[in-house]
């Protein structure tokens, strides 16, 4: 018996069936293991040495390919071919060495770029050891990102309460996005007008034209800045008389795209399909590792993590094949195509993305693919099939129109698609515009006299930059050259796991949180949130990989200016942060005007307290103005609001019920403090005004926590009562979040109602067998809601999910989801490093 190890059970049961009844085929499930989140993974101290833990989730996994070691006679590690594939293999292969599991077993390594049988069984042919130079460039990774992430978050949960960690590149990612933000709150419009002339030829015929150059002055996009001066230029024109004084026609050749890497997928993805990077790499590792065809799974493209766009010789053959079968001659062109990366740290030895097959046309696969799958093979197989197709020609054509004192120039463009060549198939979304065809311009010749029928002038004020969408940070990413293939949809999502950004309308807005930290971080680890320095660490781990730089000596080099950057920390008082902050951010959150809207004379500033960051007065505690730390958080509505009043007296205490506000919002208090008893306080949901706030209302809002009345199946009271995660029922030891069922109204019969379904979803539905974990997807209700599992595998439901209509295949899409989620540590169980010897708890870097 032989065995052979992949990442994945899909993968796994695909290879199974191009091996025959000699192999078994087992899957690792990603990472067997990693570093653990304690001090001293990573020991700088001793040679930089690692310690290395197996994944409680990964316990079975090994059990099994133990197990089916007994008696075997080779293992096969065929893992992805890329870095963290290398990785997965070494994992393995170290971990049955530790053991003593690989006695008289041959072990061989094999990589393949696509799942098809003639590729599987041809890589069986060429085994090679693991490469050790990729696994350095790995271990260097893993180590840098572990030194980083243990030695700054620390400081941020100590320095900013309310951060979260910072990783070695996400923070670099951070930092581009704020700095977008920082242009745009800057940024000031500035008027300017364009003017068009309105022509007719000769033969009558319209004739459109842009003024270009005005009393002898070639004109700038700025240059015409107000109303005053754009009447005087049409003015000038409408007083004088034209002719054509250039005519220039040419052809142009446009060349067709490169085949996607897997940063260009992800961005034409994002443009043509609403794809988010994450969405873009599920759906394309379902195509690679197989769709089933006709009763046969099938890959249907080629490893997707990679940065060449290379395609092998094969490809290209059967790609000019198909285009010579299927469109007229003048679409081939006489030789193949080659392509060569442009991105300063590509790795050439893969292949490009491309379909398996070139001859599995979109079409034919239509009704074994999902909208999702089809969409996205759909995009790959153009662009693959494109790249191989003739050049577009463009005739285009230019007329200038001159004034007879030559003072006053106009022009008019015109193009038409003479051949459409690659564009007959494909073109990326951002240029569609670009090769829309809007018309030759009429025949004209120089010196002919042309009318003017008419002038337009148009009023603009310039925009702002943009803010980075997915598809264009993924690309700004790759032009600086941080980060791989394989890290861009990660990178991603952890910025907005940490609420650091969010993605509005398809582009990302850093948060409040997420400016603070990148001005923290810039300004006492400035170095290392520079994109040179990030992209230059890139390309030492690029030449670890390629047997040119030694690993250590890279760790090393790092670790003596961090480690005194660090050490420097130490002595870095809240005060000074409190003070950068105000400076490089209280324009944002506060504005010009500091001055405190409660007591008149102090200053309004950022300060920061165990709970986290708000704006507050100077003079405290003489004044304790404080609000959230927003931007714009003083919004006309609460401007409006009556400062903390007095509501009423409670009847039953004899208290006055105040009306006031806090670092996090509005609330009701009854009576004050009396000695270390707190008084009693109620917080204002999202959903209410302060301003409709009246006794009544307060009244009812400290009634809670209230009986509702006693839960028959157990003798207890129910209680209805606001929480930390909102409203509530709590009936003995068992807890129930409110929806839509008011919280101060509720009563036993619909309380009891409301548990009985909550009961029902505990004990789970069974929506159907998943064929990925050959076990049942159950869904349940749990503390946090309701979510859907299967095996190992859980995913929660999306806020306000009626589970009445979840079916299978609405849950197998947030299982996969949850399945390739790197797994998070959360800071209960973490404990980060300081420094080589200190004890500080930390979390691990993502």
């Amino acid at each position: 018996m032989q065995v052979v190890i992949v990442e994945s059970p899909a993968k796994a049961k695909t290879i199974n069936k191009y091996l025959g009844k000699d192999f078994k085929v087992l899957a690792s499930y990603g990472h067997i293991r990693d570093l653990p989140s304690k001090d001293g993974s990573v020991d700088p101290q001793n040679d930089f040495a690692m310690l290395w833990e197996v994944d409680n989730s990964s316990k079975k996994q090994l059990k099994s390919i133990t197990d089916a070691l007994k008696g075997a006679t080779d293992l096969w590690l065929a893992t992805d071919p890329d870095r963290e594939g290398e990785a997965i293999s070494w994992h393995v292969l170290q971990f049955l060495k530790d053991k003593g599991k690989l006695k008289d077993i041959n072990v061989h390594r094999v990589i393949f770029h696509e799942i098809t049988k003639s590729a599987i069984q041809e890589a069986f042919k060429k085994p090679r050891h693991v490469d050790e130079q990729l696994v350095e460039a790995y271990l260097a990774r893993r180590a840098l990102d572990y030194l980083v992430g243990f030695n700054i978050s620390p400081i941020l949960w100590r320095k900013l309460p309310g951060a979260r960690s910072a990783g070695r590149v996400q923070s670099v990612a951070l930092r581009l996005i704020c700095e977008r933000e920082n242009e745009i709150d800057v940024f000031k419009p500035q008027e300017y007008w364009s003017i068009q002339g309105l022509f007719n030829t000769l033969k009558k015929e319209a004739l459109t034209a842009n003024l270009i150059q005005f009393n002898g002055r070639k004109l700038e996009k700025l240059s015409i800045s107000n109303e005053k001066e754009a009447k005087e230029a049409i003015t000038a024109i409408k007083t004088s008389l034209f002719k054509i004084s250039k005519v220039e026609a040419k052809q142009t050749r446009r060349n067709p795209y490169a085949p996607f890497i897997t940063s260009t997928l992800q961005q034409d993805a994002s443009r043509r399909l609403g794809f988010t990077a994450r969405k873009t790499m599920q759906v394309a590792q379902k195509l690679y590792e197989g769709i089933n065809i006709g009763g046969d799974t099938v890959g249907l493209i080629t490893y997707m993590r990679t940065d060449s766009v290379a395609l092998s010789t094969d490809a290209i053959n059967q790609t000019r094949s198909f285009i010579e079968k299927n469109y007229e001659k003048r679409y081939l062109p006489a030789t193949a195509r080659s392509f060569k990366s442009k991105a300063r740290n590509a790795q050439e030895a893969h292949e490009a993305i491309r379909p398996t097959a070139i001859a599995r046309t979109p079409q034919q696969l239509e009704s074994s693919l999902d909208k999702d799958q089809f969409r996205l093979y759909e995009l790959i197989w153009k662009r693959t099939v494109a790249s191989q197709m003739a050049s577009a020609i463009m005739d285009q054509m230019e007329v200038q129109i001159a004034s007879a004192d030559k003072n006053t120039v106009l022009k008019a463009t015109g193009s038409a698609i003479a051949f459409d060549g690659f564009l007959k198939l494909y073109q990326e979304a951002k240029d569609s515009e670009d090769t829309k065809e809007n018309g030759l311009l009429p025949y004209v010749k120089v010196g002919e006299d042309i009318t003017l029928k008419d002038v337009i002038e148009r009023q603009h004020f310039t925009q702002p930059p943009p803010r980075y969408s997915e598809a264009s940070l993924v690309s700004k990413l790759e032009e600086l050259g941080i980060g791989r293939p394989s890290t861009y949809a990660s990178i991603i999502s952890v910025l907005q796991d940490r609420n650091y950004v969010r993605l509005e309308k398809r582009r990302f807005i850093p948060e409040d949180r997420g400016r603070i930290v990148t001005a923290f971080l810039e300004k006492w680890f400035t170095q290392y949130v520079e994109y040179s320095f990030t992209a230059d660490l890139e390309e030492k781990l690029d030449f670890v990989a390629q047997g040119k730089n030694n690993w250590k000596q890279v760790l090393s080099d790092f670790w003596k200016d961090f480690y005194k950057t660090v050490e420097n920390m130490k002595d870095l008082s809240i005060t000074d942060v409190i003070d950068v902050l105000n400076d490089e951010l209280g324009e944002h959150f506060i504005g010009e005007d500091r001055t405190c809207p409660k007591c008149k004379i102090g200053n309004l500033g950022i300060r920061i307290s165990r709970f986290g960051s708000f704006i507050g007065c100077n003079r405290y505690p003489d004044c304790d103005y404080t609000r959230p730390l927003a931007a714009g958080a003083e919004t006309e509505e609460m401007k409006n609001t009556p400062e903390p009043r007095e509501l009423g007296i409670d009847p039953e205490t004899g208290k006055m019920i105040h009306l006031k506000k806090g670092p996090y919002g509005w609330y009701v208090q009854l009576g004050e403090a009396e000695g270390k008893n707190k008084p009693k306080r109620a917080s204002l949901s999202k959903d209410k005004n302060p301003e409709d706030i009246t006794f009544e209302v307060a009244l009812s809002m400290l009634a809670l926590p209230r009986d509702v009345g006693i839960y028959p199946e157990t003798g207890d009271m129910i209680i209805a009562n606001i929480g930390r995660y909102g409203p509530y029922l709590n009936w003995g030891k068992n807890y129930l979040n409110l929806k839509s069922d008011d919280v101060y109204t509720i009563g036993l019969n619909r309380a009891i109602s409301l548990i009985a379904e909550n009961i029902s979803l505990k004990e789970g539905k069974n929506l159907g067998l998943w064929d990925e974990t050959n076990e049942d997807i159950i869904i349940k209700t749990g503390r946090y809601g309701p979510y859907v599992e299967s095996g190992k595998w859980r995913a929660s439901l999306p806020k306000g999910t009626d589970t009445t209509d979840i079916r299978l295949e609405d849950a197998i899409p947030l299982l996969i989801e949850a399945k390739n989620k790197p797994p998070q540590t959360t800071k209960r169980n973490a404990k980060p490093k300081t420094t080589g010897k200190s004890k500080t708890k930390a979390k691990k870097d993502s």
